[in-house]
């Protein structure tokens, strides 16, 4: 899956250039954002837009968003360079969804490196990431792939739709982490995701669904596997984050323990509080709850994590996910080797190590 990742990667980017180049001109503004009414300044455009975006960018991330909807655009039977403009719009919109959850998780790291806000400042932060939730919607009205009117209004609906749920569930998240107690259920952690992350998911299969012609059960189908695969990534991100804690200087690139410092009530949260004596769930709450945490108390979180079994819950749970993402995918009538590719990435979303 690695090597599939690799050798999609940099045909991302250099699609992603052409819609954001690193260096914007005159020409590039008028034709991405009209002509002027006065006159632009493309200084500051640049230091605004570009400059914040691709310091982002160029730290990494796998773009699994946009290969996988490479491969399921291949899967479907067509050829998926001629629709590279949309597979990059899901992975657009997550590199926005990281800046501005950063600034509302009060994150410190970020790919190894500080966290945008911190290098580039909030405001220049907060206004990269917001215009990368419409920046993309750019390449809906260009129209490269010369899709018709039916269907570019169906993506925008769609997009629309998506979005929405995304903010609903970042609304939950924060609501959750602005309350000093574990009071979600399980199921509500996991409408969360489904909203948060899974409409991420879905957003990358029904845009190829929707570009290649599909029925709307095949949608409907391929909208679950995305969706319960991107849940199923967000629980083993969490578990990764516990698993990395101890290691000497992160390796993950998130923070050491960062979960814990920014009070996230994650699903080996919730498990350990309805497993964990009072005593120790109460603890739990504080630890989360406080606005810094020693090293001595992200490891006396993990512990409690630990020995009410929530690491392990999780990874079964997560595995679960997985599984139900894998018997949407074996619905749909596409390639096998795409199939093949498609299932792995529903295993390496829980097995990767960073």
């Amino acid at each position: 899956m690695r090597d599939v990742l690799a050798a999609w990667r940099p045909v991302i980017d250099r699609e992603i250039e052409q819609l954001l180049p690193r260096e914007v001109d005159d020409e590039y503004v008028t034709s991405a954002f009209g002509e002027p009414t006065y006159e632009y300044d493309p200084v500051a455009i640049q230091r605004a837009l570009p400059d914040p975006i691709w310091n982002l960018l160029d730290r990494g991330g796998k773009r699994w968003r946009a290969v996988v909807c490479c491969l399921l655009i291949d899967g479907f039977g067509a050829d998926p360079h001629e629709y590279l403009p949309y597979a990059c719009i899901p992975e657009i919109l997550h590199n926005g969804t990281i800046i501005v959850d950063d600034v509302e998780d009060g994150a410190t790291m970020r790919r190894g490196e500080p966290a945008l806000h911190d290098e580039v400042g909030l405001d220049i932060a907060l206004n990269a990431g917001n215009a990368m939730y419409f920046l993309p919607l750019n390449i809906v009205a260009r129209n490269p792939a010369d899709l018709d009117a039916g269907t570019r209004l169906a993506i925008y609906e769609m997009l629309m739709y998506e979005l929405n749920r995304t903010h609903l569930g970042q609304g939950m998240d924060i609501h959750w982490h602005n309350d000093g107690a574990i009071r979600m259920s399980e199921a509500q952690y996991l409408e969360m995701c489904a909203c948060k992350t899974g409409c991420l998911g879905r957003i990358v299969a029904r845009l190829a669904a929707l570009i290649t012609g599909q029925s709307d059960e095949a949608e409907r189908r391929a909208a679950r596997y995305a969706e319960r695969m991107s849940i199923a990534f967000q629980i083993g991100d969490d578990i990764l984050d516990v698993e990395t804690a101890d290691e000497d200087g992160g390796a993950f690139g998130k923070g050491v323990g960062n979960d814990v410092r920014e009070g996230k009530k994650t699903l080996m949260a919730i498990h350990a509080a309805n497993e964990a004596t009072p005593e120790r769930a109460a603890r739990l709450e504080t630890i989360l709850w406080a606005d810094e945490n020693t090293d001595a108390e992200i490891e006396e979180a993990i512990a409690i994590l630990r020995e009410t079994d929530s690491v392990a819950y999780a990874r079964e749970r997560a595995l679960e996910l997985a599984a139900e993402a894998r018997d949407a995918l074996g619905e749909l009538a596409i390639d096998d080797d795409v199939a093949d590719d498609l299932a792995a990435f529903t295993r390496f979303v829980i097995e990767r190590d960073a």
